[in-house]
């Protein structure tokens, strides 16, 4: 179970050809698999490399008329990850991301252990249990960008430091996950300065399929027949605010997955999700604030409600290399305290090899009372080795 999420791409190499061949195997195409390097006994090494590309062109409204346009290429995300296994019990996590005009930064670094079937403890960064869209990140999502109403706190990328127990149970139908970490605006002048922990919680319970693991997707490209609900819970003390002004910080969202195979062929697939965020009635200090400066998960929360609706169709019939799968996502903020935000995605992927090779091209129109509107075309490409 510790290592499930590698298990999608895996290659697995015999051993005394492990050394003559893995350079070759980093330059294969990255449509096949990671690679894994089994060791003596049950240890073994996987390597991957994910990459993330785009073109932008971007048109927001002016107030007084016209607009400003804005276009480019960018280097969404490069990212190196390793996975190592040293006992059939014990293994360990390192990943490293490079975000776009950043030098590369440590992603995840987790001890794992798999005390029982069905009970597992990881400990370091990692992503806390929370909603499917931070479970999945962008490289198993449906849509091109990641969901604007989704907004767990985080101190780099989704991740926090902490302790994580976790398991599959009722035949991997059952997913649970109960987290402590570091949390919130810890430091001086801050809410946290007594830093309380923060503590998530994700439970998820699959009626048709079973989705075994700890991270999640939004598609299997019709792999498995899906009816998954889950909900996620967070909370700590001291979470909202500064020093002289603090509140306690609490969310919980309900997510939905549904995906089937038509008779036709092709794929539907339908991902929901609501939000409730709550800051205590306590406005948060700004991310932009100097109090936030030495601090890496600071400001930034709302008190509000949020809904997301995502619906795609993998056509039956493949055109050349790939399918296509049209798709339309809505998503909506509305905080207690501020202007009310919309966004529309309309797009399209082309599936070469499932989430491994993909290509992307999507319409967005973003919307926010009382601020210009932001149009976006992005096309996009995903490749993960």
């Amino acid at each position: 179970m510790i290592f499930r999420r590698f298990t999608r791409l895996r290659w697995t190499l015999p051993s005394r050809h492990a050394l003559l061949t893995s350079a070759a195997l980093l330059c294969a195409s990255t449509a096949d698999a990671q690679m894994t390097l089994q060791g003596p006994g049950d240890s073994s090494l996987t390597l991957g490399l994910w990459l993330r590309a785009s073109y932008v062109n971007a048109e927001e409204a002016r107030p007084a008329g016209g607009s400003a346009h804005d276009s480019g290429f960018t280097m969404d995300s490069v990212r190196l990850l390793s996975s190592a296994k040293f006992t059939r019990s014990f293994g360990a996590t390192l990943t490293f991301e490079r975000p776009p005009a950043k030098d590369m930064q440590l992603l995840d670094a987790i001890l794992q252990f798999e005390l029982a079937e069905g009970l597992n403890l990881w400990a370091g960064r990692l992503v806390p249990p929370t909603d499917r869209s931070n479970m999945a990140g962008n490289q198993f999502a449906n849509v091109w960008g990641y969901p604007f109403v989704s907004l767990y706190p985080n101190a780099f990328t989704g991740r926090d430091d902490g302790v994580l127990l976790w398991g599959n149970l009722y035949a991997d139908r059952l997913l649970y996950s109960v987290g402590v970490f570091e949390g919130k605006n810890r430091g001086g002048g801050l809410s946290n300065a007594s830093n309380e922990p923060l503590f998530a919680a994700r439970f998820a319970w699959s009626f048709l399929d079973p989705e075994p693991g700890y991270y999640g997707t939004s598609t299997y490209y019709g792999d498995k027949e899906v009816f998954t609900l889950g909900t996620a819970l967070m909370s700590q003390k001291d979470g909202v605010g500064v020093a002289g002004a603090r509140g306690d910080y609490r969310a919980w969202n309900l997510d939905a997955l549904y995906e089937t195979r038509l008779r036709s062929g092709g794929v539907l697939t339908v991902e929901a999700a609501w939000y409730d965020y709550d800051t205590d009635d306590v406005a948060d200090v700004a991310p932009g604030d100097p109090l936030c400066s030495r601090v890496s998960n600071c400001g930034g929360a709302l008190q509000a409600d949020a809904a997301l609706l995502t619906v795609g169709y993998l056509m039956p019939h493949a055109f050349g290399p790939g399918r296509i799968q049209p798709y339309v996502r809505f998503q909506r903020l509305d905080p207690d305290a501020g202007a009310r935000a919309e966004q529309w995605d309309v797009g399209a992927n082309y599936v070469i090899s499932g989430h491994k090779a993909r290509l992307t091209a999507v319409y967005s129109s973003a919307k926010s009372e009382g601020a210009p509107s932001l149009d976006r075309l992005v096309l996009g490409l995903q490749l993960l080795y």
